[in-house]
């Protein structure tokens, strides 16, 4: 089962303007959520009634939400931990 991966706005942003390096650990990542969407890594995030999930990626928090019913995951956020949650 392959999920189909969408991005916000901010995300696409953040992935066009960071370091090349940074940008390939990111993408990375992302392609890895297509074929599991929910990894050993991944904690759930409190306070949403959606199925909100955050990967540590070094400094960086991704949030994102599973949409399993359309076999979705659509990133949110993509930002240092210090501001992800805000």
């Amino acid at each position: 089962m392959t999920f189909r991966i969408r991005l916000d706005a901010q995300p696409t942003r953040f992935l066009r303007d960071a370091d090349p390096v940074l940008r390939r650990r990111l993408l990375a990542k992302i392609e890895q959520l297509k074929d599991d969407p929910v990894p050993h890594d991944a904690k759930r995030v409190q306070g949403f009634t959606e199925k909100v999930f955050r990967i540590r990626i070094g400094d960086y928090r991704m949030l994102y939400e599973v949409r399993f019913a359309t076999q979705e995951v659509l990133i949110a956020t993509i930002e240092k931990r210090s501001r992800a949650y805000e």
